[in-house]
């Protein structure tokens, strides 16, 4: 009699006598082998008493009637034990596991560590169950992905690959709370990198973008980032522009409409890097009030500049401040650069103020018309005014000059025209509190109207004129001190 190759089965010989003992032997090792699952791999003694039917792998070291049946596959059959010895590719079932083991020729081993392709899956739930909108799912604490090392074959590196259909198609990593969206990094329906926020899942914001074909960063929510200069910029500002233009062709189609507008330009988007910018403001009237709040970003100036030969073909007409560099809400050293103007103001406005800090160059033709009862020209709290350049005063104001809490003025040299009378109430030079006016060596043409000092120095201010004397400023009558101002 001989047994089948694979299964040990044992054959039916011709002429055999009670041939039904042959046959049964054979179920009874198909019915052993086939589905086969087995209670335990862990003993290496007989469990007692066994379970009809029950199966098991005798483990390395077998005693008792299992000796000598190591990595056998155990039967408990018609009340004996019945030994299968396995063969390469043989998978059993671990039932108090719950796992595959597969015999590798010398041990039996975890299935899935000999798999080596699985192909074309359909779904995949690890840890949990995968549907058809999530076709791979995983239910874990912990995924650990580790470059396979040159000593093992790779390369040592480790690279997670993703692609899309197209550039308006979706690639992202999408992080949830309790599956509802909160963030989210990839390509989102186009090809630069996006980094975005939800609160609730729905509503979506842009927290950073990188420009695919610059690799230029920006930030939709918060602005920025800044431009930075690669060389010096004009900025045009015209009665006919519109400030949704980009400011930078001198047409109604390219320019601003407001000089604000280019202020704010430079002063919000801009990094100057060593270069310099004039906001070009073309003839006409200007109505709103210009504010420089905080210092430019980089090192460069920037330069308000209207007409320098006749000034008053650009006239800035505001209610209140005209133009004013320095906000208390900032910090300090605000800068501007600015010439050939016409400034006059309704009310109690000033024409040009430095304040906090900060630092005005008036380097191009001015005419200073009426102003109220502000002045021409204001620098207060540790800020400063130089004027090199001539010009003109056409207008009255409360003071041309007025410095206070330890303010700074430089204009000597300068020619300067005084025309229609104007009154000066309150001096046409004031000056309090520490600060200090220079300005010796001007010459001063026409004069002023009447009730008009010559200057108001007090409480240790000082207004140098280089022993020009009491009559060397406009005015129609000596100035005044405290007695703790000097003027000389």
């Amino acid at each position: 009699m001989t047994d089948t190759a694979n299964l040990a089965l044992p054959c039916i010989e011709g002429s055999q006598a009670q041939k039904h003992v042959t046959h049964n032997d054979a179920l009874r090792i198909l019915d052993t082998l086939v589905q086969l699952a087995v209670s335990d791999r862990d003993l290496t003694a007989p469990p007692a008493p066994p379970a009809e039917g029950q199966r098991w792998i005798v483990k390395v070291a077998g005693t008792g009637a299992w000796a000598g049946h190591d990595n056998a596959i155990a039967a408990w059959q018609d009340g004996g034990w019945q030994f299968s010895t396995p063969r390469i590719g043989w998978i059993a079932f671990v039932a108090d596991e719950g796992t595959l083991l597969v015999w590798n020729g010398t041990a039996w081993g975890d299935f899935f560590s000999t798999v080596t392709s699985i192909q074309n899956l359909a779904r995949l739930g690890v840890g949990t169950t995968a549907d058809a909108t999530n076709p791979l799912s995983a239910k874990l604490n912990n995924i650990l992905f580790g470059a396979k090392t040159v000593a093992d074959g790779g390369d040592g590196h480790l690279r997670s690959k993703f692609s899309k259909e197209s550039a308006d198609k979706t690639l992202s990593l999408l992080f949830q709370d309790n599956y509802s969206g909160r963030a989210e990094i990839g390509l989102t329906g186009d090809d630069d990198l996006h980094v975005k926020v939800s609160a609730d899942g729905s509503a979506w914001a842009d927290a950073l973008v990188v420009d695919s074909a610059t690799g230029k960063v920006s930030f939709p929510v918060s602005g920025g980032p800044r431009e930075m200069l690669t060389a010096d910029r004009i900025y045009y500002v015209r009665s006919d522009g519109n400030d949704a233009n980009p400011g930078l062709v001198n047409t109604s189609g390219g320019a601003f409409l407001t000089i604000q507008k280019a202020i704010d330009t430079v002063m919000n988007t801009i990094d100057l890097a060593g270069h310099n910018v004039l906001i070009q403001v073309a003839a006409g009237t200007y109505a709103g009030n210009v504010t420089v709040a905080a210092a430019w970003c980089g090192a460069g100036a920037v330069t308000l500049q209207g007409d320098t030969v006749t000034p008053s073909n650009v006239e800035l007409s505001t209610t209140g401040a005209a133009i004013t560099v320095g906000s208390p809400n900032t910090c300090a050293g605000a800068k501007l650069a600015l010439g050939g103007f016409k400034i006059t103001t309704a009310g109690n406005g000033n024409g040009i103020i430095a304040a906090e800090g900060s630092f005005v160059v008036i380097n191009g033709a001015m005419e200073f018309g009426a102003v109220g009862t502000g002045a021409h020209m204001q620098s207060t709290r540790g800020s400063g005014i130089a004027v090199i350049t001539n010009y003109t005063i056409s207008g009255s104001a409360g003071s041309h000059w007025n410095l206070n809490q330890n303010a700074r003025l430089i204009c000597g040299g300068r020619t300067i025209t005084v025309t229609g009378s104007p009154v000066f109430s309150a001096g046409f030079a004031n000056a309090a509190r520490l600060s200090c006016a220079t300005v010796s060596g001007n010459t001063f043409s026409g004069t002023t109207g009447a009730s008009s000092p010559r200057y108001k120095v007090f409480t240790g201010a000082f207004i140098d004129t280089g022993g020009a004397g009491v009559s060397f400023l406009p005015g129609d009558s000596a100035g005044t001190s405290d007695g703790t101002g000097i003027y000389a």
